[in-house]
């Protein structure tokens, strides 16, 4: 998307880590651009704790794909609509999720809890099959013995060919290879849908991502 796109999507700072505007990744040539990044946190007792920061990136066709229906929508708008998000995660481009740690987590704390976010939505949306179950049970040994401290990195490339690669980085930078792939459409989806979907765990990354791409769609030709 080059210097146009950096100046509409710039890069954002998550609670003292950087979300750069655009980032490359392993086998894919074309930079990907940040959508929108936020914190994942949770209510305990009266205070708000803040767990992870997430930057979502996307592939160049991501604001053709999805200026056909969305262009012209307002950022309240696109932050209300289901709809669009499930736009996002199903679209025909590349996505990136970059979680990085605010607070320590172990590799089974962090699996366990996307894993059970991923067979809520397949149940509630009736698709929940034996190659789900075996993906997820797949993702869980991935993450096992692994632990992120703080400013360590999990990243998950949701590609278009349906598969999931997964990396892990100690210091917040991009790996320069996967560690895993898991060959899972609708884990890829899932995984992406936890984040920002209808009940996605980062309402900041959400709402960032539907006001900068509705001001890139309006610049949209």
């Amino acid at each position: 998307m080059g210097e146009a796109t950096e100046k509409i999507t710039p890069e954002l700072e998550i609670e003292g880590f950087v979300f750069p505007a655009e980032v490359s990744i392993p086998g894919f040539s074309e930079p990907l651009f940040l959508g929108g990044a936020g914190v994942r946190g949770l209510e305990i007792g009266d205070k708000f704790i803040k767990f992870t920061a997430i930057g979502v990136y996307l592939g160049n066709g991501a604001v053709a794909s999805l200026a056909g229906k969305w262009k012209g929508k307002s950022g309240d708008e696109l932050s209300n609509s289901v709809e669009f998000f499930r736009d996002v995660i199903t679209g025909p481009f590349e996505k990136l999720t970059q979680v990085t740690m605010i607070l320590p987590l172990t590799g089974q704390q962090y699996s366990e809890k996307v894993a059970e976010n991923c067979i809520s939505f397949w149940k509630e949306a009736g698709v929940y099959t034996e190659a789900e179950a075996k993906a997820v049970e797949k993702f869980k040994e991935i993450f096992h013995h692994e632990t992120f401290p703080h400013a360590a990195s999990i990243i998950f490339n949701h590609s278009l060919s349906g598969s999931v690669s997964i990396g892990f980085s100690k210091d917040g930078s991009l790996p320069k290879s996967w560690n895993a792939v898991i060959e899972n459409k609708r884990l890829s989806e899932a995984i992406l849908e936890s984040i920002i979907g209808e009940h996605g765990v980062s309402p900041p990354a959400k709402k960032s991502l539907a006001f900068r791409l509705s001001k890139l769609l309006s610049e949209y030709n």
